[in-house]
Parts: C-alpha cells; structure tokens; sequence
C-alpha cells in the first residue's frame, strides 16, 4: 500500500444492473490483437466524477446500466454518482448527483433505477478501487471474462478493496452544471464521413440519407454496439466480390470505437467493447469527443448523425464545455466533403488515406482484392512505423490489404501522421522482398460440430428461417463455390494452409485467414442478419477468408464446424501451446492447417487446454517468402485461373437466384437482427 494512504473495503449490499469496473482510457495498445479497450461507454461523465473527488480522470469507478448498486463500506468514504439521473440516498436520506457525498462507515449507499433521459450511471469512489490490472488496465470486458473484478459483473456480498490518500478530503470540488453532459431522447451525434462513404461504396442518395434520417435506438444494443433502425441502403455495388455477396462485405480492415458498421443492411455503432477488425463498411465515424453519448444512448431514443469537419471537433482530453456537455446537440460545418479520403498516391501499388473519426487513419493499398503482396506493403509499413514510434501513437492495426494508424489527436494530428506516412511511404521496400517469420500451426477440427448446428437452429429460430445459408451451412458453401459434394469441402478444407493476415476478427487474437493456395479458396458471404450467439472457437468461412471466434458472441461467418482454443483464459499463467509473454496463440502470418477428431474428442483437447495442458496443437518454426509464393502462383496458372473461373460461374449462379428471390430488396434493416 503506498505511504499515506488508508485502506477499506466495499461490500455489495445490491448490484444493481451490469455493474462493473472500469478505468479510462482503458486497455490501450492491444487493438491489433482484438483486445477492445473497454472503460466507461461514458466517458464524461466518468472522468468528470473522478475530477471531483481529486482523483486521476481515469481512476477505477463503477458503471451501472438503468439501475445503481447499493453498497456500504467499513470507514468514512467519499463518492461521486454522475451520468443519468437517478435517486441517490445515503443511509435513506437523498443526496445530490454530481458532488462529493461522504458515506459514513456502515451506512448504505443507495443508487437507484435511472429516470428520465440517458441510460448510464456511474459511481466514482475517492482512491482507487484496488482490482488486479488485466493487460494494464482495471476495465472489465465481460465478454472476454477479464478485467475488474473477476472479470464479470458485480454480484452480491461481493467485497472490493478501496485505498485512499490521507489527505483526499482536501481536494474534492463540484462540477459545474454547464460542464455535465445535457442529455436527451432525441440526440445529435458529430460524425466524420469516413472511412467508406461514397460514391465507392454508398450512392450520393444513401449518403443524404443517412443525415437526414432519425435512427431509432434498437433494445438490442449494448457495450459492443448499438443497433439502429432506419432506411436501407440502396448501395452502390451489387456485392462484395472476394470478400461477399452482399455489398456491405469489404476485405477485414480494422474498426474504429464510433464507427458506423453496416453489417449487411443493419447499421451498428461500434462501442468500447466492440470488434477491432471486421469485413463490413463503415461511412461515418463518431469523433472522439461525442463518444460519449453512444453510453446514454437507450432504445426509443432517436439520433440524427450530423457532419462536422475533423479539425473543428472537440479535443478528447478536455471537460466540460470544451466538448459542448451541456448541448445535446451539434451544429453542422458541413463536413470535410472528401468523401472521407484525406488523398490518394498513385504508383506502382496505389496508396488510399482514409478518414476514420478524427482520430485514426486507415492506409488501404491496392485495388480491392484479395494479394498477398498488399498485405506485405501493409506490414512493411507497420514494422517501419512501429519503429519510429512518435510520440501519440497509440495502436497499428493491420487488415487485409490496410493499416489503421490511431493516434492521440491532442499529440499526434491527423496533418502530422499524414507526413509522416508519405515520408515512410517513399522508403519501403518492394513487397517482394518480403520474408518474415511464419510457423505452421496444426490444429483439430471438428468437423460439422454440434454446438455449430446449434447456432444455426438458434439463429433460424429467433432471427431468421428462411435465410439461404439455413439450414445448413456447409452445403451453402458447396452450392457458392459450385463443388460437386460435401466431401469436396471437406477435402478442400483440410488440404489448405490458411496464412494469418490478421488478429482479432473476432476479438482475443481469432486469426482472418486465407488459404496460400487460391485452388483452395472458398468463397461465402456471411450472415444478414448476424447470428447473436457463436461458440468460442467455432470455425468460419466469410468471403474468401477462414475464421476462429475467440469467444462466445455474435457472429456471420458460415460455420464449417470448430476447434481448440486460441486465447489463454488462465493468462498470465503458461497454459499448453500459448507462450509465456502474452495470451493469444497465433502470429501474423502464421500458417493453419487442420487435422480432423470427433466431437467428444475436441471437448476432451478444449478441457486440456483449460486446465493448462496441451490439447493438440503441433507448432513448428519456418519462414514465409513472398517471391516464392509468387513463383508458385506462376507455375500453377492455369489450374488456378480454371477453378477462379468455375467458382465465378457458382458465385453468379448464387447472385441471380438471391435477386430472384428478393434477397437484395426485402432484406431491410429488420428487427429480426434481434
């Protein structure tokens, strides 16, 4: 315990609803692996309570949603309750939201349902709730089952333990009222177009929509996302080629936190908790300093997504009335109107500098296809930037064919990283050059598993029967790719290395994957609606990319059945095939190949691996060279061009009977998504 400072403890008397512990800003620095960052959905009002007790903003507190926890505590106490209102009592006498409130020992504080606007509460506590940090950070991912305290929700009886400096009373102050967020049923929320809008990906038509339309709040929102009704698109393709039928399906690029996420025809914004990498566009993106509000966002409510222009928006690190708190809603700049495209470089592989918020820059090579000389371009540049490593940045992650640069804007400016890029960009080497480290990982496969089969009935059931990947989604993928059976999935399956392009698709480090072969290349598109329940670690197909879901949650890859773990749930502690430093198995560019085992035999390796022994993954040190990759491209042409051409018959085949059938004009922005 550090000198001066007192300890205590907090019981749980009630835990009211989704309570859990958070600090801010934070799990920064893990974006890149699918770690989300978690902390206070509102950040606002969090950091404004702490400011008023004298701690650091981002202090471990308290976040419930719609009802507050009744605690008591074992010695006098000071705390702050903030974001929506709701009854307040100390030892049942009521007390004022936003100013210190002492807590007596063995009295009970009592935060109550919320009433009126907003959706959030939180309960800031002089000092520091003491919880073991989880990759540097307090905050709980639920999710994920680390972080705060057991990594979960709070529970009853459950006992926190709370340090404070001696001299802590001396430096608590109040929040003025203009500084406290005004909150509303009927919202405006800043947004930055970017980073795919139109006319690439959206029509001019959708665009003009999207600012003139009232979303209405989904009730099946929460920290990952919140869920919109409204207009669908009319889109500006007809799909997504390689990477999906539907026109929302791009190749994996990595999110940002506010982001607009359209998957398929339902538009999704992105919360703390939400996916670092996907395969979906996203035409706007909330600034940093408005991200506040998607935590008091509640179902009912409406928000109207108003352009502002990146250099005019609110600076993060600032309170208060810097960041307009005390108005609901936004006045217009009009927006940058580029599109979200900060510029374009044309060369030998051309260069995109997308808009994403005004906070991060998505750097895309190429055309919009699947080449594994792009993703190269892309790592070269990571490993170049990672080296320099200015001063404000905070994460690179790398897609499909992009890098997504995050910075601190109040550090780094959005001017500053586009120099930076250009100058790096001028020196890169060829992507031919590439040669990088890359282990073959062997791992089971249940093929066809059961708890996938599972998913699939609970998805025809509760969201949606008549989709055409239902009821099977192996034969859908027969039927997309135009084999001649089953088996020949199953063969072309359990033939193909898949390399890692990328981490976290789905979060805690699940690979995006592709076969370094193109005759082994199978192609879907995903879910629309997106399933809500996936098993951990079942295994997927999407476009032309391989997923393992590192968790249990939603989902749009079409199952070919699921295997051992790839995220290290006993971290820190070794635990069979993961390494000592960090707790997610596989690498950029690591090569996956599958063996196949029965169910009752996956669950038998799965509880090894749980209990810290091996199960049944073989890894083996080698290289990856892009120039022999290439050669073996050359060589095999004609047979690879023969099945790209067979599989683009299937793939058209598909296409026309979806059309027929109303795929593209009846699927709208359903509640069924539910």
């Amino acid at each position: 315990m550090p000198t001066g400072t007192t300890r205590a403890k907090m019981t749980v008397l009630r835990p009211g609803m989704l309570t859990t512990v958070q600090d801010w800003p934070g799990r920064v620095g893990y974006w890149k692996v699918g770690v989300p960052p978690s902390g206070p959905m509102d950040d606002l009002s969090f950091r404004l309570g702490n400011v008023a007790l004298g701690n650091p903003e981002g202090a471990p507190g308290l976040e419930s949603a719609m009802a507050g926890p009744a605690l008591s505590f074992d010695a006098d106490t000071w705390v702050c309750v903030t974001g929506a209102d709701a009854r307040v009592r100390v030892d049942g006498v009521d007390v004022a939201q936003w100013r210190p409130v002492l807590v007596p020992a063995d009295t009970t504080l009592d935060v109550g349902t919320t009433t009126g606007a907003g959706l959030r509460v939180y309960v800031l506590i002089q000092g520091a709730i003491d919880v073991e940090p989880y990759l540097g950070s307090a905050s709980t991912f639920t999710l994920g089952k680390f972080g705060g305290h057991r990594g979960g929700t709070l529970c009853e009886r459950d006992i926190l333990e709370i340090s404070t400096p001696k001299d802590a009373a001396e430096r608590i102050t109040c929040i003025p009222s203009e500084h406290r967020p005004a909150l509303t049923t009927r919202w405006s929320i800043a947004v930055t177009e970017g980073p795919h809008g139109a006319p690439e990906f959206f029509t001019r038509a959708d665009m003009d929509t999207l600012f003139a339309t009232d979303y209405e709040v989904h009730f099946n929102s929460d920290r990952t996302g919140v869920r919109l009704i409204g207009p669908k698109p009319e889109w500006a393709r007809t799909d997504g080629g390689e990477a999906g039928l539907h026109p929302s399906n791009i190749h994996d690029n990595a999110y940002s936190v506010g982001a607009l996420d359209f998957t398929g025809d339902t538009p999704i914004l992105l919360g703390p908790d939400g996916p670092s990498l996907g395969g979906f566009v996203c035409p706007v993106t909330v600034v940093a300093a408005e991200r506040w509000k998607l935590g008091q966002l509640k179902a009912g409510d409406t928000i109207r997504f108003v352009p502002v222009r990146a250099a005019h928006a609110a600076p993060l690190g600032a309170l208060g009335v810097a960041r307009r708190a005390a108005l609901p809603f936004v006045f217009s700049s009009g927006g940058d109107g580029d599109d979200g495209v900060l510029a374009r470089r044309e060369a030998e592989t051309c260069v995109t500098y997308r808009r994403s918020g005004d906070d991060n820059v998505l750097v895309e090579y190429g055309d919009m296809k699947l080449d594994l000389a792009l993703r190269a371009r892309a790592h070269a540049l990571h490993q170049r930037i990672e080296a320099i490593s200015p001063k404000g940045l905070l994460d690179l992650t790398p897609g499909i064919r992009s890098l997504q640069v995050k910075v601190d804007p109040d550090v780094l400016s959005i001017d500053t990283v586009m120099g930076l890029l250009a100058e790096v960009e001028d020196d890169l080497p060829a992507a031919s050059e590439l040669v990088v480290p890359s282990r073959t990982v062997r791992m089971p496969l249940s093929w066809d598993d059961p708890s996938t089969r599972e998913a699939i009935a609970r998805y025809m059931h509760g969201v949606r029967a008549d989709a055409p990947w239902c009821p099977w989604n192996i034969e859908f993928i027969r039927r997309m790719n135009g084999l001649d059976s089953i088996a020949d999935v199953f063969d072309t399956v359990f033939a193909a290395d898949y390399m890692v392009l990328g981490l976290g698709d789905v979060y805690l480090g699940a690979p995006v994957a592709t076969p370094l072969d193109p005759r082994h290349r199978l192609v879907t598109t995903k879910y629309n609606p997106a399933r809500t329940w996936t098993p951990e670690n079942a295994v997927g197909i999407g476009g032309a990319y391989l997923c393992i879901y590192g968790m249990e949650g939603p989902g749009g890859y079409q199952f070919v059945g699921r295997t051992t773990q790839v995220w290290n749930h006993r971290y820190p502690e070794q635990s069979g095939p993961f390494e000592r430093e960090s707790p997610w198995l596989l690498r950029f560019f690591d090569r996956i190949s599958w063996y196949p085992v029965e169910p009752e035999e996956l669950m038998d390796l799965r509880a090894d691996t749980a209990a810290g022994r091996g199960g049944g993954v073989e890894i083996v040190d080698g290289k990856f060279s892009l120039a022999e990759h290439e050669q073996f491209l050359a060589s095999n042409s004609s047979s690879i061009e023969k099945f790209r051409a067979s599989q683009a018959v299937a793939f058209d085949a598909e296409r026309t009977a979806w059309s027929a059938a109303g795929e593209f004009t009846t699927r709208g922005n359903s509640d069924a998504a539910a």
